[in-house]
């Protein structure tokens, strides 16, 4: 017999399956001979910790079924095709659904395999020497690729989490994602998981070419019909070519340039609002004891313990993002005279430190007032991204022109003082005592302080010159909208293309890109029957 059961036991006892089987015995009255875990979140609202489970419990049988479905992928190789321009979540989901539904995918990527894109990202923190091609932001896997893996989502209303958490599992991924209500894969396993997907896609007969960036759209009485290419592998001199076929244009928050000669073509795009903040690293024990309510931290029976704290200043939100308990700090720069930090974990999540963005939103009005940044101008739909480098590169003059990221404590930026020592910290090119409080922006530095002050008094422990602020987290979301159809997805004007994903300015994240790369790909093949 089977029996499903929705259960509320403690830290210990949901350590391993003997604790829940005894459990079950006690409570339920049954002895389980398997068990399989359907659902698993930690309650940490109340001094005592509980794991709320779903637990589906076998009595005289094992489990016959495979926790995760399998999706057939067919034989494209002689099917018509389509142009996918990016190699990050939104670019690969689109090519997978292109192949089930009967439709050859091209994917330009203008970065480097997954492995291949580790050795570029090496030489940031040894020689802070930044590949423009090859970076955290560029490459097969996207950004997400290398910081994190992180797979939660609020984008349940866009489309099916669980088949994108399916198609994970099926490449490679632990079955543990389809369970746990912040399902995380790590940046140390995700890269053989785009892996498996890149092989995928060339086994059913589409292709992927690496080093292959895109410079313009090939137009035709208001049609896309395919783009202009240039190969940059190494050694070999750039060979432009040109690809035939409708566009899926699916290349991350980070391609500034694509933006441009979108703009400069006539093509339509606006300004889109944004947050922009610094990474905030704490000790992961001081996290661990503020969450879990104990001295003792998480203990032997909990995880790295993970926080979202969000509140309103000045008709602003300020919120936590991208939390990354038992992480590091990365430099995330993607090109020249940048200094961008972001954060990652590994799947154990056991390095001292966690971390977080700690941003404030902005809106287009927020930099455009005369008095603050009179040379943005507010009808320019780059403006945003316009505010993204300045800053960025005001960090790369105040990290001495290098890699090294300016940083403070977080006490002493909220009393307005400049920090005589820093702490340690998991950012491996280096890091400058800076005055944050001076040189930011002050609709950013007012809202983050007194944003840090709200916080500390709901938690407290987390306002502490223990922790420390590191500039600039700038890459929250694409600082542009590309203007598309509600229903068909295609460009407003522009048939035959489709903006996807988080650099088109309609997603947030490895599994939103990934649900809208199936939909834009969706509507591509509706539009080609």
């Amino acid at each position: 017999m089977i029996h499903e059961y929705d259960i509320r036991i403690l830290p210990r006892q949901a350590a391993s399956e003997s604790g829940i089987k005894s459990y079950l015995k006690q409570e339920k009255g049954i002895e389980a001979d398997s068990l399989r875990i359907l659902r698993r979140s930690i309650d940490a609202r109340q001094h005592t910790i509980y794991i709320n489970m779903r637990v589906r419990a076998y009595v005289g049988e094992s489990p016959t079924d495979e926790p995760f479905t399998t999706i057939h992928y067919p034989d494209v190789s002689d099917r018509c095709a389509a142009i996918v321009v990016g190699a990050g979540p939104g670019g690969l989901f689109a090519a997978l659904r292109l192949i089930e539904l009967g439709i050859r995918p091209i994917v330009l990527e203008r970065g480097k395999d997954v492995h291949e894109r580790r050795k570029d990202i090496a030489l940031i923190s040894r020689q802070h020497k930044v590949d423009p091609e090859s970076n955290y932001s560029f490459g097969e896997g996207g950004a997400g690729a290398y910081s994190d893996g992180k797979l939660y989502t609020r984008s349940k209303k866009r489309g099916n989490t669980e088949r994108i958490l399916n198609i994970f599992c099926q490449h490679g991924a632990s079955t543990n994602i389809l369970v746990d209500a912040h399902p995380h894969i790590g940046t140390d396993r995700l890269p053989r998981v785009i892996e498996n997907m890149r092989k995928t896609i060339i086994g059913c007969g589409g292709e992927v070419r690496f080093q292959t960036k895109v410079t313009g759209l090939l137009v035709h009485a208001d049609q896309v019909c395919g783009v202009k290419a240039v190969s940059q592998t190494e050694g070999t001199p750039p060979h432009e070519e040109e690809l035939h076929g409708p566009v899926i244009l699916a290349t991350g928050h980070s391609a500034r340039d694509v933006y441009r000669w979108l703009y400069a073509d006539g093509i339509e795009i606006e300004a889109k609002d944004l947050a922009i903040g610094v990474r905030l690293e704490h000790p992961a024990h001081l996290i661990d004891q503020i969450q879990y309510h104990s001295r003792e931290g998480k203990g032997q029976y909990l995880p790295t313990a993970e926080y979202a704290y969000v509140t309103q200043v000045g008709q602003r939100g300020v919120y936590s993002f991208c939390m990354c308990p038992g992480g590091t700090v990365v430099p995330a720069a993607s090109g020249p005279r940048q200094v961008v930090v972001n954060g990652m974990s590994a799947s154990l999540r056991n390095s001292p430190w966690s971390n977080s963005g700690m941003v404030v939103e902005l809106h287009h009005e927020d930099i455009c007032h005369p008095t603050l940044m009179p040379h943005i101008k507010p009808d320019n739909p780059l403006s945003m991204l316009c505010l993204q480098e300045e800053l960025e590169q005001l960090c790369w003059k105040q990290g001495g022109c290098t890699q090294v990221a300016p940083a403070q404590r977080m006490e002493d930026f909220v009393r307005g003082r400049l920090s005589t020592t820093l702490p340690s910290t998991s950012y491996t090119p280096g890091i400058t005592s800076s005055p944050l409080h001076e040189w930011l922006p002050p609709f950013i530095q007012t809202r983050l302080a007194q944003g840090f002050r709200q916080m500390g008094s709901n938690n407290r422990g987390f306002l502490t010159n223990e922790a420390l602020m590191i500039a600039i987290e700038t890459r929250t979301s694409a600082p542009v909208r590309i203007l598309r159809n509600h229903e068909t997805l295609q460009h407003i004007r522009l048939q035959g293309l489709y903006p996807c994903g988080e650099g088109a300015g309609y997603a947030g994240g490895i599994v939103s890109a990934a649900i809208d790369g199936e939909r834009c790909a969706e509507c591509l093949a509706a539009q080609m029957k």
